[in-house]
């Protein structure tokens, strides 16, 4: 058996009781500060090292177009790894909440990481995630502030990866948000944020708890439906010059599908 899909049976296989006690045990709760859904400097706690946030060798570029004017890429922009369901179901929420049009690039962008920069600066290459919308700042497009408190645009359709942070589970194959942990019990793993060791109820564990889970098998299963459907060609069949490979296939930078042969 491949080792992604022994992760996924030990993913599918996780206690949900036992991931809440560690929840519980770490402690949690939200202090509506913004940090998991603005952008940061790179030396800030959890931030990553500079330039990973948007990809080598395009950080300068794509620094400047978002407002970066100083063009050292000083600032990394919000990064949040979503499924290609959840780009719809946000794009959704988004048209009721806001009640004006989003499509799939108001929703999502090609995850930045392994993207090159091109002759003109923009970039190019392969990606296999999708990454939510950021704006000018470098925010999440759907992250608002009012007087000091962070909320989201589409809370109640927001994607996996924004209901567990600051969480992750210690499985090879799924993703650790905002850099290394910081600290951890049993299999849970707790990443930077100003919440972590306030009391949390045992309800609120449990429901944390089960949306780790379901993050984790489905960031198993994602990766493993990308590995199967990787077609070295369609960059030939692209409209530009990124192509993101999720479990549906390989796509434009819109979201549009690519024909495989």
């Amino acid at each position: 058996m491949e080792p992604l899909e022994t992760e996924l049976d030990r993913a599918r296989d996780l206690d949900v009781d036992d991931l809440a006690g560690a929840i519980e045990s770490i402690g949690f709760e939200c202090t509506r500060c913004g940090g998991c859904c603005t952008g940061y400097a790179p030396d800030e706690p959890g931030g990553a090292p500079a330039g990973e946030g948007t990809g080598e060798g395009i950080g300068e570029e794509v620094g400047e177009r978002n407002g970066n004017t100083d063009g050292d890429a000083d600032r990394e922009p919000h990064t949040a790894t979503v499924f290609p369901d959840e780009v719809r179901a946000v794009a959704d929420a988004a048209e009721d909440a806001l009640d004006e049009e989003y499509d799939w690039r108001d929703a999502a962008r090609p995850m930045p990481y392994g993207l090159v920069a091109d002759e003109d600066g923009e970039p190019a290459g392969e990606t296999f995630e999708w990454a939510l919308a950021t704006d000018d700042c470098d925010d999440c497009t759907f992250y608002e502030e009012t007087d000091g408190m962070g909320a989201c645009s589409v809370h109640d359709s927001r994607p996996l990866i924004c209901r567990t942070y600051p969480f992750s589970v210690a499985l090879g194959g799924t993703s650790q948000p905002m850099g290394e942990a910081v600290d951890g019990e049993g299999m849970v793993r707790a990443h930077e944020c100003e919440g972590l060791g306030r009391e949390i109820s045992r309800a609120d564990a449990e429901e944390l708890a089960a949306a780790l889970k379901e993050r984790a098998v489905r960031e198993l299963e994602e990766a493993i439906a990308v590995r199967d459907g990787y077609d070295p060609s369609a960059a030939e069949r692209a409209d530009g010059d990124v192509v993101v490979f999720d479990s549906e296939g390989p796509k434009n930078a819109d979201g549009s599908p690519i024909d495989v042969d």
